[in-house]
């Protein structure tokens, strides 16, 4: 019996070693998912079957195929059309530091700066959902929709009966949602929209089998166009809990962006993508005027931004290459905010060295979890941060969802990447890079609030955690690559 259990682990050890090592990855995910394998023996390889996989070869041409240079092209145009926008003209009058960062987005995200736009700051469901609803309401022609999650609750259910009544109207209504991020919701769910001619599609998920199953790539963007002229991004997803309904967490603090402007062609741009890339039996032509229609003579917003997008179809790490950037380009002051603070080693030493060379970095993170593992891991993070001098702060009036970055008085970042492996490697994520003063400050002066509800954590106060509770935190942060 000994040397049967000895062979079926040294087998499982080299299955183990076979089966990671055949697909290229970062270190840190080959190793755990080999102490995955070697340690859960049968389960391991389940798991892996689900979860570890890369996306096949289809479904990256899906995302980067005809489609994309169509809609740029599209794009382009608008641009061209519309008087005032020079973009060339925008970029030098950026300071320097900011034009770095738009280069770099240019040449790994191939995403222009969009200048003039109007951008309204949200940070509550009762102010977002408010104005969500309104600009439904007002649709004329076209409604694009993509959320993580979409629930099947009370809200879910006023938001879809705005839907179908848009759509007896008239107006082309597309909904793209993930199925794992809407637990429960099914295509009965949204059968109403469909009887009056709307559409409804699951992102990526086709027919079980293990062969081409990918449960690990998750649609984690937030995205809502309406009639090509307004669009929403950012942290809110569609469900009660985001109304502050769930007892569970209590007070919903997220933050969220209106745009009206250039801005809102690069958020159509990437629903279409994603719409095509998964209803591959209704694609939407790209070529529709109503998706991009053109602007007006005179733009009334200021604000400059790209909109940037990354996943599982790219190796560049975009977003995460963004966030990187403006840690390096503070110079006093970079505050952020994210719901799981699990960084990679590039993100690590790019805040100590931006907190070791006296920039005020400050990390806030909810003090209660959504997810119990990754809070461990997000707490072990903070507490080896706060030794380099990194202010971190446990917001305390419910749950902290927002994704938001302050770089000193003119660089910010606000959407749906959070600051971990995941959302820099496995989901598809949206974030707007905002090139403004004022709306800098506005964020600034928002998370000077959060700061008044938050407790802030030090070296003692992570020194007096019990052994058991600092063993959660290191064998959460041992699986954080797969988180």
């Amino acid at each position: 019996m000994a040397d049967l259990w000895t062979t079926i682990i040294t087998i499982n050890a080299v299955l183990a070693a076979v089966t990671v090592f055949r697909e290229p990855r970062d270190i840190a995910a080959t190793w755990a998912w080999i102490l995955v394998l070697i340690f859960m023996p049968g389960i391991g390889f389940v798991l892996y079957s689900f979860a570890g996989r890369k996306l096949p070869a289809k479904r990256l041409f899906a995302f980067q195929g005809k489609d994309a240079s169509k809609i740029q092209e599209k794009i382009q145009k608008r641009l061209q059309e519309a008087p005032g926008l020079n973009n060339a003209a925008e970029l030098e009058r950026l300071p320097r530091s900011a034009r770095s960062l738009v280069t770099l987005f240019q040449r790994i995200n191939q995403t222009p700066l969009a200048s003039h736009n109007e951008v309204q700051v949200m940070t509550s469901g009762q102010d977002f959902f408010s104005r969500l609803k309104r600009s439904l309401k007002q649709a004329k022609e076209t409604i694009n929709i993509e959320f993580y999650t979409f629930y099947s609750d009370n809200l879910g259910h006023e938001i879809r009966d705005i839907l179908v009544e848009k759509a007896k109207e008239g107006v082309e209504v597309h909904v793209l949602y993930d199925s794992l991020g809407s637990a429960g919701t099914t295509g009965r769910f949204f059968a109403p929209l469909t009887a009056e001619g709307g559409h409804a599609a699951p992102f990526l998920k086709r027919r079980f089998n293990l062969i081409n199953f990918q449960l690990n790539f998750r649609d984690h963007r937030k995205i809502v166009v309406v009639d090509g002229k307004v669009g929403y991004v950012g942290g809110f997803n569609i469900g009660d809990q985001y109304l502050g309904r769930k007892k569970k967490f209590g007070h919903w603090r997220d933050t969220h962006l209106k745009l009206q402007g250039s801005g809102v062609y690069y958020l159509q741009e990437h629903f279409l993508l994603d719409w095509n890339a998964s209803a591959l039996k209704k694609p939407m032509d790209v070529q529709d005027d109503r998706y991009f229609p053109a602007l007006p003579d005179q733009v009334a917003g200021k604000t400059d931004l790209q909109i940037v997008t990354s996943g599982p179809d790219s190796d560049d790490e975009q977003i995460k290459m963004g966030y990187i950037r403006l840690i390096q380009l503070a110079k006093k002051r970079c505050w952020i905010q994210t719901p799981y603070l699990i960084p990679d080693d590039s993100t690590i030493d790019a805040l100590r060295i931006a907190a070791n060379s006296g920039v005020d970095v400050r990390i806030m993170v909810p003090c209660m979890p959504d997810h119990m593992f990754v809070y461990r891991a997000t707490q072990y993070f903070a507490s080896q941060l706060v030794k380099d001098g990194i202010k971190i702060y446990y917001y305390q009036n419910g749950f902290l969802h927002a994704k938001t970055m302050v770089v000193d008085d003119q660089l910010a970042s606000v959407g749906s990447a959070n600051f971990d492996f995941r959302s820099f490697k496995l989901n598809f994520e949206v974030n707007a890079f905002l090139y403004d003063q004022s709306i800098t400050e506005q964020l600034a002066a928002t998370y000077e609030k959060d700061i008044e509800q938050s407790s802030e954590q030090t070296v003692e106060s992570f020194a007096k955690q019990s052994r058991w509770l600092r063993f959660k935190q290191v064998a959460s942060r041992l699986l954080a690559p797969i988180l």
